[in-house]
């Protein structure tokens, strides 16, 4: 169930109940791609404060497989999280890591990036291996289609994840006829490119199928930045306002601020953890303490900045990582010894930038709820 508390123009805040506990919206979903944050615990997890965390159904099938993991108790024992858990469907690392053999009505044959094993992934599979996992929050399997792309093309993509998203609610349904605890939610994901009435078109295909929520699909693979805000523009005024939106993907700070004013709730996206370890961090701009930046929601790219840590400037820096940091760590050590680490390829260097990165992310979340 979502609960839309309050909005601002086109923004909105909200709550959304699963059966692991309430996510506030908007947020921001860090991603542990194969059950874990990179380089961190998940004491250090829980202390940043996501209420969701996401993991991948395509990398989490081929390791452990999700059969281990359904007999070791599900992801959430597996790991050590008891909030939340949201997976995608694989969909998407399918079409980008694999090796493609062919794409049929049925569903799609592929071949493992790591040893090229064959598979062949079908609607009603990608859903058996979130239930195996676990899953509070079940992602469809869609056809995810780089841009640019012809118009035929895209009509046929979103015919095809309309027919998968009818058939994984279906095998869904069919599976909890006979199971006594609580449900997970399913969400719908449209696509259609950058063509307003192709998304048009699969909103309400998939409304008339009927999900706990929407995704927006097919972004941040290709188009321009202001291309992507055209298409949540063309999106989000045919989705449900009693249902959450999730764009998946994105982003930078800046383009999450622009997708929540157009109607966004829900993100994920590797940028806070892959940049960290390359020794990219994340800082509110406008002062030191991040609870002194206001209006985040009017102030374009101008509230954060990032920093190369490794570049030579930091070499004597004897400055907090963050002195407004909740972790000890990032108070108390300096920048010069973290270029260090990082100089040196000590583990620690990206264990303290995930944690900057993430800190950073999720008090932008904290902020732009605050502002609604």
């Amino acid at each position: 169930m979502f609960n839309l508390k309050t909005t601002k123009g086109k923004a909105r805040r909200g709550e959304l109940t699963t059966r692991k506990g309430k996510i506030q919206t908007p947020c921001f979903m860090p991603i542990a791609t194969k059950g874990a944050i990179k380089t961190l615990s998940y004491q250090e997890v829980e202390k940043l404060g996501p209420d969701v965390i996401l993991g991948n159904t395509y990398h989490l099938m081929l390791r452990p497989g999700s059969e281990e993991i359904k007999k070791l108790g599900g992801l959430h024992k597996f790991m050590n999280w008891g909030k939340p858990i949201l997976t995608d469907s694989g969909g998407f690392q399918v079409f980008s890591l694999s090796k493609i053999s062919k794409i049929t009505p049925d569903g799609v044959e592929f071949n493992s990036h790591l040893d090229g094993k064959k598979f062949f992934m079908t609607p009603e599979e990608s859903i058996k291996i979130q239930i195996n996992i676990g899953s509070d929050i079940m992602m469809v399997l869609d056809e995810c289609v780089k841009l640019p792309a012809e118009r035929d093309y895209l009509e046929r993509s979103v015919e095809l994840t309309t027919a998968w998203a009818k058939r994984c609610k279906a095998f869904l349904n069919n599976h909890l006829i006979n199971q006594l605890t609580k449900q997970p939610l399913l969400f719908g994901i449209v696509q259609g490119g950058l063509e307003p009435d192709l998304r048009e078109k699969s909103a309400k295909d998939l409304i008339k199928i009927g999900f706990d929520g929407y995704a927006v699909g097919g972004l941040a693979v290709g188009e321009s930045e202001q291309e992507m805000y055209s298409a949540l523009e063309m999106t989000c005024p045919h989705l449900p306002e009693d249902k959450p939106r999730y764009l998946m993907g994105v982003g930078y700070p800046h383009q999450i601020v622009e997708a929540v004013k157009r109607g966004i709730d829900m993100f994920d996206c590797v940028i806070p953890t892959r940049e960290a370890r390359h020794g990219r961090l994340y800082k509110f701009q406008s002062s030191s303490d991040k609870n002194q930046v206001d209006n985040i929601l009017e102030a374009g790219k101008e509230f954060y900045s990032t920093i190369n840590i490794k570049n030579e400037k930091f070499k004597f820096d004897q400055s907090p990582i963050n002195a407004e940091s909740q972790f000890a760590e990032l108070r108390n050590y300096s920048k010069a010894y973290l270029r260090h680490m990082f100089n040196t390829d000590e583990p620690l260097a990206q264990r303290l930038a995930t944690l900057n990165n993430l800190e950073f992310y999720l008090s932008l979340m904290e902020k732009i709820r605050s502002e609604l």
